[in-house]
C-alpha cells in the first residue's frame, strides 16, 4: 500500500490476550468446579491445544483436584464421551492413579478412532504404563469448532471403589479454526478475507463494497445455562493491509443489528505482516446486554450471532500500552490529532499502576522520540500526579516512521513505546499506526477489563 493512496487517518491497536482465559468459550481449558464425589468436593479441568492446524502430535489433559487439600485426587476412573457437531467421537473408560489423565492425540485425515494403551480388568479402563503411553489416533480434532466432553467419575481413592449412579458433567472446549472467504471489491477484483473463530463455525460471509461493510454468522445458544459459563466470545477478521477500500481509522460493530460498545472492536496492524486484524471481543457482561436487547423485541431469541463490521472515521484516545512486566501502563494522546511540521504537538500521557489502573504520583520517566533508529529528542521528567505532557515541533525533514518511547519508568528500567508515521507531503493528513512490540506489551486478562473501560 503506497502512502499516496492514503486519504484518511489509520489507527491500529494491538491487544495481546492470555489464550486460555479470554480467547473464547472454553478455549484450551474448561473447569468443572466443585462437584461432590462421595463426600468430597473435587474440580475437574479439561485442557486441549488451542488449535489443530496441522497433524502433529497433540495432547488432552484431564485433572481431578480435591478442593479442600488442593491435591490431586487418587485412583480416578473417568468415563469420557467426546462429541463434536452432535456426533460422538468416542466414549470410553480411562484410569489415572495420580489424578492426571494425559492422552496423546495423533490426528489423521481418515480412518477409525483407535485407542492405544493398557486396559484394566475391572471396567476395561484404558491407562498408560512406562512402556505404553495412552494414545488416540484417527480423525479426531481435524476440524475446528465446539467440542463437548461428557465426564463421569466412576472410581475414586481406590481402584475398586466403584461409584454407582455417577452423575454426568460437561466441559465445552473450542478448537480455533481459520476459514477463508473470497469476495469482490468495488473494482470487481477478488479479495481474500479470513475469519479465525475462537467459538464456533462461521458461515454466510458477505462483503458489501458500497457500504464498506461485512457480515458473517455463527451458531450461538442464548440460553442462561450456556451463557453462564461463557467468559468471552472472540472472533478475528483478517484482510490485506493494502486493501485501501476497507482500511479505516476505526470500525463499528453490531450483533444481530444491535450496536456494540466501542471497546468490543479492536484493531491489530502488527501481528501479521501483510494483514490487518479486527477483533470482536464480547465479554460476558456484553453478552448479557445483547441478550436483554434481543429479549426486548417481540421476536424469539435467535439461535445464532450475526456479526456486522463497518468502517468508521473515529479515533479513540487515549491509546494504552503495558510494559513487559505488566507493572505499569501508559495512556497516550496528542493534540492536535493532525500532526503537522513546524506546529507544536503536545503529547499528553498518564503513568498508571498496571494492576489497579490508578495514576502513579511522582513517576519519573524518560521521554524519547526516534526516527530511523536514531534519537531526535530525549528528555526526562517527573509526573507529579501521574499525568504529564511533553511538547515537540517536528520539522519538514523529520518525516516517516517515528517511535514515541517511555524509558526507565519510575526508575525501574522498564519501558514501552508507541509508533506514528509523519507524512507532511499530504498536507495536514497523517497516517497513524500504533506499533506496540509483542516483546514489550502483554495485556493480562485481569487488565483487559480495565483497558476496555479506557477505550
Amino acid at each position: 500500500m503506497s502512502l499516496s493512496k492514503i486519504g484518511i487517518i489509520f489507527l491500529g491497536i494491538i491487544f495481546i490476550f492470555p489464550l486460555s482465559s479470554v480467547y473464547g468459550h472454553g478455549l484450551g481449558l474448561d473447569t468443572i468446579s466443585s462437584v461432590e464425589i462421595q463426600g468430597k468436593e473435587i474440580s475437574i479441568s479439561v485442557e486441549v491445544p488451542l488449535s489443530f492446524d496441522n497433524f502433529d502430535e497433540k495432547q488432552i489433559t484431564i485433572t481431578a483436584t480435591e478442593d479442600e487439600t488442593k491435591k490431586n485426587a487418587k485412583n480416578i476412573t473417568f468415563l469420557i464421551g467426546l462429541f463434536h457437531e452432535n456426533e460422538m467421537i468416542f466414549r470410553n473408560y480411562f484410569f489415572t492413579s495420580d489424578g492426571i489423565l494425559s492422552i496423546k492425540i495423533k490426528p489423521t485425515q481418515e480412518g477409525e478412532i483407535t485407542i492405544h494403551g493398557k486396559q484394566d480388568n475391572l471396567l476395561d479402563a484404558w491407562y498408560e504404563t512406562e512402556s505404553q503411553p495412552l494414545e488416540i489416533t484417527g480423525p479426531i480434532f481435524n476440524s475446528g469448532g465446539l467440542y463437548n466432553f461428557e465426564i463421569e467419575v466412576r472410581t475414586i481413592d481406590e481402584p475398586t471403589n466403584i461409584i454407582p449412579d455417577s452423575e454426568v458433567y460437561n466441559a465445552d472446549l473450542i478448537v480455533a479454526e481459520t476459514t477463508q472467504f473470497w469476495q469482490k471489491d468495488a473494482q470487481n477484483q477478488d479479495v481474500s478475507f479470513k475469519i479465525k473463530s475462537y467459538f464456533d463455525k462461521i458461515s454466510n460471509f458477505e462483503y458489501d463494497s458500497e457500504k464498506k461493510q461485512l457480515t458473517f454468522e455463527m451458531p450461538f445458544d442464548w440460553s442462561e445455562n450456556q451463557m453462564s459459563h461463557i467468559p468471552v466470545v472472540h472472533e478475528e477478521v483478517h484482510f490485506p493491509n493494502d486493501f485501501d477500500e476497507f482500511l479505516s481509522g476505526g470500525y463499528t460493530g453490531q450483533i444481530n443489528g444491535i450496536d456494540l460498545f466501542q471497546s468490543s472492536i479492536t484493531v491489530d496492524d502488527y501481528t501479521e505482516k501483510d494483514e490487518r486484524i479486527v477483533h470482536f471481543v464480547l465479554l460476558q457482561d456484553h453478552l448479557r446486554f445483547l441478550k436483554n436487547q434481543l429479549k426486548s423485541s417481540e421476536e424469539p431469541l435467535p439461535d445464532n450471532m450475526i456479526f456486522t463490521l463497518s468502517t468508521s472515521a473515529d479515533i479513540d484516545f487515549p491509546l494504552t500500552a503495558y510494559t513487559k512486566s505488566e507493572d505499569f501502563l501508559v495512556n497516550l494522546s496528542w493534540d492536535p490529532i493532525l500532526i503537522e511540521p513546524d506546529t507544536k504537538t503536545k503529547f499528553v500521557f498518564t503513568i498508571r499502576d498496571g494492576a489497579t489502573n490508578q495514576p502513579l504520583r511522582n513517576s519519573d520517566y524518560t521521554f524519547v522520540i526516534l526516527q530511523g533508529g536514531k534519537e531526535i529528542h530525549r528528555t526526562t521528567g517527573l509526573a507529579q500526579v501521574g499525568g504529564e505532557s511533553e511538547d515537540y515541533y517536528f520539522t519538514e525533514s523529520q518525516t516517516g516512521p517515528t517511535i514515541i518511547r517511555f524509558e526507565n519508568i519510575r526508575n525501574t528500567g522498564q519501558e514501552t513505546e508507541f509508533g506514528i508515521v509523519v507524512a507532511p507531503e499530504f498536507g495536514s493528513i497523517i497516517t497513524l499506526i500504533l506499533i506496540i512490540s509483542i516483546t514489550s506489551v502483554i495485556i493480562a486478562s485481569k487488565k483487559f477489563s480495565v483497558n476496555l473501560n479506557n477505550l
